[in-house]
């Protein structure tokens, strides 16, 4: 008979133990037991849990749904990275929440597969939802220690918690209730366990698992982690490396390889010594894997636009900005969101990389990222409404002490853009096109003195009246007229402008900006009625009159700008795009008029040096605002619109004689004009967006003889028709010549330019038309506005 066990003395305050079996066996007799009873037992779920005495209302709750599980937990909807291409399907930028490319059973890497299982979970294909041999070996243990410092949850059970947090998302308080270590939770995570178990295959599970796991350095799901650590795909990872990565699993801070490689290493040869023991590999290959160092290739987690090439980046935030904001992409702003954060798009964009790059490096060579001033370039594709190009001096990011912005200039406020610019002078085409389809006459003459008050005019609600006696001026004292719109145009005489704007009435003009796109200001204010307005004083975006001009191109046709050419959703499917919603907004003579006129502007005018490299036909008109603190060029061919704005990004800088941009004084032309200092960016922006492509020509319009006439009143004390700095009944023709001799009908341009330019026409300051028929035209000068009251605000007109 074997002698009895010594029996063990209770401790100093303990009752004493029942003789002949000391606590620690009973403790592990108990554990036994509750080992075999665990399938139907609560305390199976958290094998640390508080004494049957806590059950109560949070155990109760966790049983309410038990009949039925989510699909999310079945099929989850994880987060993964979107990735957006340019127009030739090269990638642009990889955006995401979560950092994770989401693969099926077969594209994983069977011994990544493997690796997970025996390092977590090496019984997972033999039991269920619960392991009890587990449970029994964790209870034991934690009663040994005197501590809860031993798990059991399985793999299973671990995947139903990872989905909780995946559902919280970064919703703090979301998080906290998913990862809580409340009776109730771990009984809810237990029974969604066990029906995951009935109704999906443990290969299944395991695919899942391994999606959304985290793995450390913003990388979730293993495909992720294989290209953070080791810079390739899943299934091309060696045994060593497949170790590393499920080592992670347990705690991706203390097993970082990259902060803690000595810990990395020993955990990865944990891994590789179980792989080897429950033979998933030879004892030779251990030996080998072991061997091998961490041996990383660590790739940052690059997220987002702030990773674009080629200044993209802006656009990239604008791509952003279409699918969070455009209904065609979700019904409410929560599920544009939610679009956009669960990711895994491959969103397909307008943008061509050539024309992006010519303008980028146009604008950011002739405009240096330390100036005070930026420019900012929107190229589009007339008759489609596609935008080709998006680019700005500063570059996009957050750290101001590298100039860095992510403001995009091109763009509106509600498009992450700031409050827009004054246009200046660009804005006169626009009246221009309401007058020609209200039906002035092309040869419409005013007197357009040299200054004049700001004569009353109709609103689409009223009159407006010049209560306080604002003034507008040309460029010149002695730019005076009378003038014919071609003429007017080429020159940017403001008040000829101001007069046909009487005429006309400033209604029909906000009428023709709100076909033309422009349905308010940058600042999502509405456009303000006031006689300033054809000078340009409501703020816009490059963008905003790209898409204008881009109707005078395409002879009428007015389309909505589009980023986005197709969207493939995470399931593969093509998701619905914003249209283009293309229209004909005015006739098309109207349109082939304001062409002949805009040409006019470059080949006689004030933007005559700016013609491209290969001398095709052009059209375009220069914009400076009073004080010089913007400029600009909106030029086009039939085939392509670039619109370049140059200026202080808050608009409170001066661009005079003193400046410096790009490394160049502007002291010989007495300050910056929308043809010297946006002009040359959109000049070289253009000749090499157009290199090499088919020599399209508009269709000109003959340009008929001037007519005097017009209602437009005159300055007090001055009859109809007279010049002010003149006595009345007289019109000297040395200083008012004739505008030049209309074109013969049915004119047709030359190959590859458009009227033939005359001596002198070839830069700033030199004739319209034929050598010496008229006084020299400023390179864009400013006119003046003076007075108080809303027409007095500083405005562009050159």
């Amino acid at each position: 008979m074997a002698p009895k066990r010594p029996t063990s003395a209770p401790r100093p305050g303990e009752p004493a133990g029942r003789k002949g079996t000391p606590p620690v066996e009973l403790a592990g007799q108990g554990a036994k037991f509750l080992g075999v009873s665990v399938l139907s037992g609560f305390l199976l779920a958290g094998l640390a849990l508080p004494a049957v005495g806590a059950l109560g209302i949070g155990a109760k709750k966790g049983a309410e749904s038990f009949d039925n599980i989510p699909d999310d937990f079945k099929t989850p909807t994880l987060s993964q990275a979107s990735f957006i291409y340019d127009s030739k399907g090269q990638q642009i930028a990889k955006v995401f929440d979560r950092d994770r490319t989401i693969l099926t059973r077969d594209q994983m890497s069977p011994i990544m597969r493997q690796a997970q299982v025996d390092i977590e979970d090496n019984r997972f294909f033999e039991h269920g939802a619960i392991d009890p041999r587990g449970v029994v070996r964790a209870i034991s243990k934690n009663a040994e220690s005197g501590s809860a410092t031993q798990g059991a949850s399985t793999l299973t059970q671990q995947y139903v918690k990872n989905v909780f947090v995946e559902q919280a998302g970064d919703d703090q308080a979301a998080f906290l209730e998913a990862t809580k270590k409340s009776l109730g939770r771990k009984i809810q995570e237990l029974k969604y366990a066990m029906k995951l178990e009935e109704e999906l295959p443990k290969e299944q599970i395991l695919t899942n698992y391994l999606n959304i796991t985290f793995y450390g350095h913003q990388a979730y799901g293993v495909e992720a982690a294989s290209n953070r650590y080791f810079g390739k795909s899943n299934k091309d990872l060696t045994v060593a490396e497949a170790a590393t990565l499920a080592g992670l699993v347990q705690n991706p801070s203390a097993y970082d390889p990259m902060l803690h490689p000595a810990a990395a290493k020993t955990r990865r040869d944990t891994v590789i010594a179980k792989m080897a023991e429950y033979r998933h590999i030879t004892a030779q290959q251990a030996k080998d894997a072991t061997a091998t160092p961490l041996d990383l290739n660590y790739h940052e987690p690059l997220n987002g636009c702030i990773t674009a090439s080629a200044g993209m980046g802006f656009f990239c935030d604008y791509v952003r900005h279409v699918i969070k904001g455009d209904p065609v992409f979700g019904a409410s702003a929560a599920d544009r969101n939610k679009l956009w954060n669960d990711g895994g798009l491959r969103i397909y964009t307008t943008i061509d990389p050539d024309k992006q790059a010519a303008a980028n490096k146009a604008v950011t060579t002739k405009v240096y990222t330390t100036d005070t001033v930026s420019a900012a370039m929107t190229m589009l594709k007339p008759g489609t409404g596609e935008i080709l190009a998006m680019a700005q001096t500063r570059p996009y990011g957050l750290d101001a002490t590298k100039h860095q912005t992510v403001v995009n200039l091109n763009a509106d406020a509600a498009m992450g853009g700031g409050n827009g610019f004054q246009p200046g002078s660009t804005f006169k085409p626009i009246l221009a096109a309401a007058a020609l389809e209200s039906g002035t006459p092309l040869n419409q003459q005013y007197p357009a003195p040299a200054q004049m008050p700001y004569p009353s005019m109709t609103t689409c609600e009223g009159t407006w009246t010049n209560s306080g006696h604002d003034l507008v001026a040309n460029d010149s004292p002695s730019e005076v007229g009378p003038f014919g719109m071609p003429e007017a145009m080429a020159r940017s005489v403001n008040t000829y402008f101001v007069q046909l704007e009487q005429d006309v009435g400033l209604c029909p003009m906000k009428q023709m900006a709100n076909k033309l796109g422009i349905r308010g200001k940058a600042s999502g204010a509405p456009l303000e009625e006031v006689p300033a307005m054809t000078l340009g004083v409501e703020e816009m975006s490059p963008l905003d009159m790209a898409g204008a001009y881009a109707a005078f191109a395409s002879r009428g046709t007015f389309c909505t700008p589009v980023a986005i050419s197709s969207v493939t959703g995470s399931d593969g499917r093509k998701l619905t795009v914003p249209a283009a919603d293309c229209e004909q907004v005015m006739q098309q003579g109207t349109a082939d008029a304001i062409n002949t006129l805009l040409n006019g502007v470059t080949e006689k005018g004030t933007g005559s040096a700016l013609g491209l490299d290969d001398g095709r036909m052009i059209a375009g008109k220069t914009g400076t605002t009073d004080e010089r603190r913007a400029a600009w060029f909106d030029g086009y061919t039939p085939d392509l619109v670039g619109v370049v704005w140059l200026g202080g990004p808050e608009g409170g800088v001066k661009m005079d004689g003193s400046i410096k941009i790009g490394g160049r004084s502007f002291a010989d032309n007495n300050g910056v004009y929308g043809s010297t200092g946006p002009g040359p960016a959109w000049q070289e922006a253009m000749s090499e967006a157009l290199a090499g492509t088919p020599r399209s020509t508009f269709q000109l319009v003959t340009l008929p003889a001037p007519t005097a006439g017009g209602s437009a009143s005159p300055s007090p004390g001055q009859n109809p028709g007279q010049n002010p700095a003149q006595p009345a009944g007289q019109n000297s023709p040395a200083t008012n010549p004739p505008p030049n001799p209309a074109p013969a009908a049915g004119l047709n341009p030359p190959p590859g330019g458009g009227t033939t330019r005359g001596p002198g026409t070839g830069g700033i300051g030199g004739g319209i038309g034929g050598a010496g028929s008229l006084p020299p035209i400023p390179g864009g000068g400013i006119g003046g506005i003076t007075g108080g009251g809303k027409p007095g605000k500083p405005t562009a007109h050159h």
